[in-house]
């Protein structure tokens, strides 16, 4: 059997010394949480296998059990190639639902909480000149209400928007191996104007004194290069480019990196990219390179049928992109899933524009202490994705209802956003994305799934006095703002559902497709024209378990030709030049 999901994981950083460990894993349940004390971090032997990296109630984990699973065991021995002798080892788990501890020949070698964004441990001095396991264990407690969970659904079955859970490894686990001073990530800083780019190195505190050369190519050619000693954990260079080529819609154009860390005579050497391109917005506008774009969006919520949160295959991450670009949207929110960098490499060079978002329900958000159990996770996720060109907005949450009668802790979603505006200055946030925002965002995002245009066209009618009836506010007017000086996002409209069984969708369904295409078209020209708005985002791609409201079904099949949609959305739209 071809080991599963065998691509490169890492598309921004690629290291020649890896390996997939992808595959058979022995696996076991361990609902009353008592394995470490049986000691299963030692054991030779667990009684199952699953297969990795899909997690163990999809079918294609061949275990396929859908009830709630408080936690699990994995254990795999490897083989460590000889020519690693004199490097770092560093394990790297992807991602794995929720909190992890990662053992090797029975030693922990380090613990992560948090079920979406991937980490990485340096296992070397647990490895032994002999057979080496590894052994990981992880817990989930969605009920808990302070861990994020996404859409994953807190009773026993799915119901709703909530679909079928994700428990433990549901990403690559790998290996790779590197000089003992070496590269741990990168931030690319473009500028368009003057054509450069400024790239902050981070690395390991064995580089300080080491010789950093970053040389830029576009298509073969030699852009530009730069060369510094490193003397803290973050350096930086500035590459002025010989050429400009703008990463557009479209048209991603992509920089190549190569990275050389050298010291005591070993050279650490990584292959990166970026995309030159800079994002803005002024009152009326999304800006793209400095010209108005509208946002013509799809919500993707990154399920499939046999995978649940993880895609079969590479190309079918390509698919979705590649279908959504046929139905003549130009970008997605990412929807309350933190997606793989292989899908953002995908958008990068598709030029495929995404807002990424955090899967922050299953979070109380009015209790201020969560902001321990959310902020860790959601700043590692910045950090990873910061220099994915596709990547044109952060969305840290979305519709932070009230939990138990209680108001949202805007303190929590006002410290979310100061932070990631301080991490990162070159990209637009949407604190929350729907209902009850706080005053503190770059965007006045709101949700309306009314399904009558002429309707949906009158609630935006007086957006010229900044003021927006949307869905929410007609049904809070006490807790909605309604009046806006912030350039206004319908992130969420549409979910017209279509052949429904055992399903649902939003609105009465129509009867024929020509009511079908009559509905989209007038929901989606009342948008596109209207002046004052920055973009809108169609519910959904695809159709996930019950919710049966996407333009394709769960199976990725086309429900209607995608040009039928293409056609509506390649109209001009009012902002645009």
């Amino acid at each position: 059997m071809a080991t599963p999901r065998n691509e490169y994981p890492r598309p921004l950083l690629i290291r020649k010394d890896w390996m997939c460990l992808n595959g058979t894993w022995e696996f076991d349940f361990d609902n009353d949480k008592c394995g470490l004390e049986k000691g299963y971090q030692n054991i030779d032997k667990l009684p199952l296998e699953i297969t990795v990296p899909f997690c163990p109630e999809s079918k294609l984990s061949g275990i396929g059990h859908t009830d709630f699973i408080n936690a699990v065991w994995y254990r795999r021995e490897v083989d460590i190639p000889s020519d690693w002798a004199g490097k770092r080892v560093i394990l790297h788990i992807d991602a794995c639902d929720y909190a992890t501890t990662a053992f090797v020949n029975g030693k922990v070698v380090g613990k992560h909480r948090g079920g979406y964004t991937s980490f990485a441990f340096d296992i070397t001095n647990a490895l032994s000149a002999d057979k080496n396991v590894i052994t990981i264990y992880a817990e989930d407690d969605l009920r808990n209400e302070k861990q994020v969970s996404g859409k994953q659904s807190h009773r026993l079955n799915s119901y709703g928007c909530f679909y079928t859970r994700t428990t433990g490894i549901w990403q690559s686990v790998w290996l790779e191996a590197a000089e003992p001073a070496y590269i741990t990530n990168y931030k690319t800083f473009p500028n368009i104007s003057n054509p450069s780019v400024t790239i902050e190195t981070l690395t390991t505190p064995a580089a300080h004194g080491a010789a950093l050369k970053v040389s830029a190519y576009f298509e073969g050619k030699l852009m530009g290069e730069a060369e510094t000693v490193v003397n803290s954990l973050s350096t930086s260079v500035n590459i002025k480019l010989a050429e400009k080529h703008l990463w557009e819609i479209g048209d991603g154009k992509l920089y190549d990196l190569k990275f050389t860390l050298t010291k005591d005579g070993k050279t650490d050497a990584v292959d990166g990219y970026f995309g030159l391109r800079e994002v803005s917005l002024d009152k009326h506008s999304f800006k793209l390179n400095g010209r108005p774009v509208f946002m013509r969006m799809v919500l993707d919520q990154g399920f499939y049928p046999d995978g649940i949160y993880t895609a079969p295959t590479d190309a079918a991450l390509v698919f979705d992109i590649e279908a959504s670009m046929a139905c003549g949207f130009n970008g997605a929110r990412l929807h309350q899933k933190v997606f793989e960098p292989r899908f953002l490499y995908h958008a990068d060079r598709l030029g495929y524009m995404v807002w990424a978002e955090a899967g922050n329900w299953g979070l109380d958000h009015t209790l201020e202490e969560n902001l321990y159990n959310f902020l860790p996770e959601w700043l590692e996720e910045v950090d990873r994705d910061f220099s994915h060109p596709s990547v044109i907005g952060w969305c840290p949450t979305n519709e932070t209802w009230d939990k138990h009668g209680r108001f949202q802790c805007n303190h929590l979603l006002d410290t979310v956003y100061d932070i990631t505006k301080a991490i990162d200055k070159t990209r637009p946030v949407i604190t929350s994305s729907g209902s009850y925002p706080t005053e503190r965002t770059d965007v006045h995002d709101v949700h309306d799934y009314e399904q009558d245009p002429e309707k949906l066209k009158s609630y935006y009618s007086e957006m010229d006095k900044g003021i927006v009836r949307d869905q929410i506010y007609r049904k809070s007017p006490n807790r909605q703002y309604y009046k806006t000086d912030l350039p206004v996002f319908v992130s969420e409209y549409g979910g017209i559902g279509w052949s429904i069984e055992n399903g649902w969708g939003y609105g009465n369904a129509p009867k024929t497709e020509e009511e079908f295409i009559a509905r989209f078209k007038g929901l989606t020209e009342t948008l596109l024209f209207h002046d004052k708005l920055i973009g809108y985002c169609y519910t959904q791609l695809t159709d996930v378990e019950q919710e049966q409201n996407g333009l394709l079904t769960y199976d990725r099949k086309f429900k209607f030709p995608p040009e039928t949609f293409k056609a509506v959305q390649q109209q001009k739209a009012a902002i645009e030049d």
